[in-house]
């Protein structure tokens, strides 16, 4: 009976020191991440708290800066590393910011940005016209004395592979300061999906969920409609830009993802790698002579200027055919490359021009977004 009594007791007290445990579950500590496809940054609600983390600031970067979000009626707080919004006054400083901020309708919001003549949006481009959004520098180079005395609410800037000694002493003087990293995701939809951060910062993370959906949804569905076509037409892409060295994307890169995904065959799919391969002339040519297109041939933008860098690109099939598309003849009107700042908003554009380009039966009615054959 005793042993009995013993069993019961040590039964009792496991069942109950399990039942604590289930009580003091707070259904508001569990944390869901509204991201889908974007690697580099998280949105997340913790205990009521919500937080912006960028878990990827620049290439080769395992620092996690992460950041509190609050309404500016909370002001009071003197938290570090704490953001108040909407914010009202912002430097951004890459154009590929640019777009995200418009169709969140903020463009207006945006005092300063370095090196303004590549800004290609007529939108923005009427507010620097009008003297509204200030020079801050060079990308590489920010004015820090301007940036000062803008007073902005926040700085959003990007640097390549370490943190930007500008953008440290703007910090240091109080301001904030975040990174963001859109261009180092590794697909095209990751890429897109950095409008929620702005969404954040702008107290409009539904209407910049709704956005992404849109354009999550336009994308699938062209990747349906690519699916449609019994061919797989061959792609070459890049060129010599230097040093005899073709450059070309990688096998796992989001240039290879659009390929893939508009049901071509890109040559160099089953390639390691997130970025670009660096190859001879003489292998490119070897896989690549006999392709049906050739998609964005480095920085060219006629077919001249190819064959004044190298007469033995006129012996590709898609040079000899008149097959070769580029984004760099469409540009704005301060002369900057459209593609190059509105191509990782919108993803579904580029890829209906791709299968434009390689199935144009597929898109009849479609326009071209950014690319143009080459002359």
């Amino acid at each position: 009976m005793k042993s009995v009594n013993i069993i019961y007791l040590l039964f009792l007290i496991t069942f109950l020191s399990c039942k604590k445990e289930i009580v003091k579950v707070d259904k508001k500590t569990q944390s869901k991440s509204t991201i889908k496809y974007a690697k580099g940054f998280d949105i997340l609600n913790e205990n009521g708290i919500k937080k912006l983390i960028i878990k990827s600031a620049y290439k080769g970067s395992d620092e996690i800066a992460k950041y509190i979000i609050k309404a500016k009626k909370d002001k009071n707080s003197k938290a570090e590393n704490t953001i108040f919004t909407p914010i009202q006054q912002i430097v951004v400083t890459s154009t590929t910011h640019i777009p995200m901020v418009e169709l969140l309708n903020e463009e207006t919001a945006i005092i300063g940005f370095p090196y303004s003549k590549y800004v290609s949006s007529e939108k923005t481009r009427n507010l620097i016209d009008a003297g509204k959004i200030k020079e801050i520098g060079k990308e590489s180079s920010l004015n820090t004395e301007i940036l000062l005395d803008l007073k902005p609410e926040l700085v959003v800037g990007y640097s390549v592979s370490s943190a930007d000694k500008s953008l440290t002493t703007i910090k240091k003087a109080g301001i904030n300061v975040i990174y963001n990293g859109d261009w180092l995701e590794e697909t095209p939809l990751g890429r897109a999906e950095w409008i929620k951060f702005f969404g954040v910062l702008f107290d409009k993370e539904q209407q910049a969920d709704s956005i992404f959906k849109v354009i999550e949804a336009n994308y699938n569905d062209a990747k349906q409609i690519a699916l449609k076509s019994t061919k797989k037409p061959t792609i070459l892409s890049g060129a010599i830009m230097s040093k005899d060295i073709w450059n070309l994307p990688a096998g796992d890169s989001f240039v290879a993802q659009y390929l893939k995904d508009a049901n071509c065959n890109y040559l160099w799919q089953s390639t390691k790698g997130k970025g670009s391969l660096s190859l001879s002339f003489e292998s490119v040519f070897d896989k690549g002579a006999g392709a049906d297109f050739w998609i964005a041939p480095g920085y060219f933008s006629s077919k001249d200027q190819l064959l004044n860098s190298n007469e033995l690109y006129s012996k590709f099939n898609a040079f000899k055919k008149g097959n070769i598309f580029t984004p760099s003849t469409k540009k704005g009107k301060t002369g900057g490359v459209i593609y190059y700042e509105l191509a990782p908003t919108r993803p579904d554009l580029v890829l209906k021009d791709v299968i434009k380009i390689t199935n144009p039966d597929l898109l009849l009615k479609y326009k071209m977004t950014f690319f143009e054959k080459m002359k």
